[in-house]
């Protein structure tokens, strides 16, 4: 195992709705292009993951993007002949004059990232030396210095530059979403809910009620823009783009706290999803939406965590019951849209990252279980868990939802 990427391999602007199923395959599809410029005719066959759920989240109009103005075609194989190297994978082939002249195998693991067959990988430096919370934790406590003096240390100061660009695209994402009403395309006839949530506050609202109401109208903001194909940042992926800027956004405006906290937040939240990505997976075709939301809650949980200024082990515990209860949560988008159940599971998320960091601060030293434990748990249960509910819309509320409508 390789050391750790940085967070800028991790944080990615982008369209929505997938990163996996959209951003992955129009990258893979742009680099065959540049490849094969006298290319007259290009096809490609998507599988698995990508073929199932490819209209609903938009993969053929991706790739036709992404090939264009050459003539593309985009075939969907559900059940492939071979045994698929990822759930999430597809075939290019280039023509000239009718004649097959190129072809490339790329598999979509994650996040926007792809892996192209029979090539190394081509990446940024490895930049964290530590591949586990353990190692992170030891070293952070033995040089006296906290999670987000970690991240400068390891990335350089660069690092706060990049992460106040990818703040101002979270936060433009919950200020998009907030200014739009209507329904989404994709034949659900999901109506927006953002703008309305946020307005709805009475005199006599409760504290508690308000947080609730203001954290899930930012979540539902940012995943109605994703829904819609609009610009989010993959925090850990576009599905789960809404739980990190949402309960930052909300404690931001509560504590009054400046951007340079947040980017601190945004850092350490960043290096627990760098750590699920080095050591599990990120991807719901891989292991469900425990691995898009689920990290997403532990990213968010730590990042308020040091945002209230908590020490190591109460920011670990904090991640740490944010992912141990989203382990086994299914990946059963219906119709394949990234929108019922998407977009209020990332409320939710947002909520319970919020619980986690209540809950760590009282908590945190009966803790049994680690950060690492939970992540290799949360990897093992989604390879054990049935295909249909890894981003196929064969099970779960897209099945029954079919039957019943």
């Amino acid at each position: 195992m390789g050391a750790m990427r940085s967070l800028t391999e991790l944080y990615k602007i982008g369209s929505g709705p997938s990163s996996s199923h959209t951003m992955g395959p129009e990258k893979a599809a742009r680099i065959f292009k540049s490849e094969n410029e006298d290319a007259d005719q290009f096809k490609a066959l998507i599988y698995g993951s990508l073929a199932k759920t490819g209209k609903g989240h938009m993969t053929d109009k991706a790739i036709i993007r992404a090939l264009s103005p050459v003539r593309a075609e985009v075939q969907f194989v559900p059940q492939a002949d071979f045994v698929l190297p990822h759930p999430n994978t597809m075939d290019l082939f280039a023509y000239k004059g009718g004649r097959q002249t190129a072809s490339m195998r790329a598999v979509s693991i994650g996040g926007g990232d792809i892996v192209i067959e029979g090539r190394e990988e081509t990446h940024g430096p490895d930049v964290y030396p530590e591949n586990s919370f353990a190692e992170i934790s030891t070293f952070c406590k033995a040089n006296h210095i906290r999670l987000s003096d970690y991240v400068e240390q390891r990335e350089g100061k660069q690092i706060w530059e990049f992460l106040q660009g990818i703040w101002e695209a979270m936060k433009y994402s919950i200020d998009e979403g907030l200014s739009v009403t209507g329904i989404l395309e994709g034949g659900l006839n999901v109506e927006r809910k953002a703008k309305y949530l946020y307005h709805q506050g009475h005199v006599d609202e409760s504290p508690e009620t308000r947080e609730n109401r203001i954290v899930s109208a930012y979540a539902f903001a940012v995943n109605e823009q994703n829904a819609a194909a609009g610009t989010v940042v993959t925090a850990p992926t576009c599905g789960a783009s809404g739980v990190v800027p949402a309960s930052l956004r909300y404690m931001q405006e509560k504590m009054r706290v400046p951007d340079e906290q947040i980017l601190r937040a945004l850092a350490v939240g960043g290096l627990m999803g760098n750590l699920v990505k080095q050591n599990a997976s990120i991807s719901g075709a891989q292991c469900g939406c425990q691995a898009e939301v689920g990290t997403a809650c532990s990213m968010a949980s730590a990042a308020l965590a040091e945002l209230a200024g908590m020490e190591i082990d109460q920011i670990e515990y904090a991640a740490e019951v944010a992912m141990e209860h989203h382990l086994g949560l299914t990946c059963d988008p219906i119709n394949g849209l990234v929108q019922i159940p998407c977009i209020e599971r990332n409320a939710v998320g947002a909520m319970r990252a919020i619980n986690a960091l209540s809950l760590a601060k009282f908590l945190s030293g009966t803790r049994k279980i680690s950060f690492d434990l939970v992540v290799q748990t949360m990897y093992e249960t989604g390879l054990d868990m049935n295909s249909s509910y890894r981003e196929t819309s064969e099970g779960g509320l897209a099945k029954l939802y079919k039957m019943d409508s």
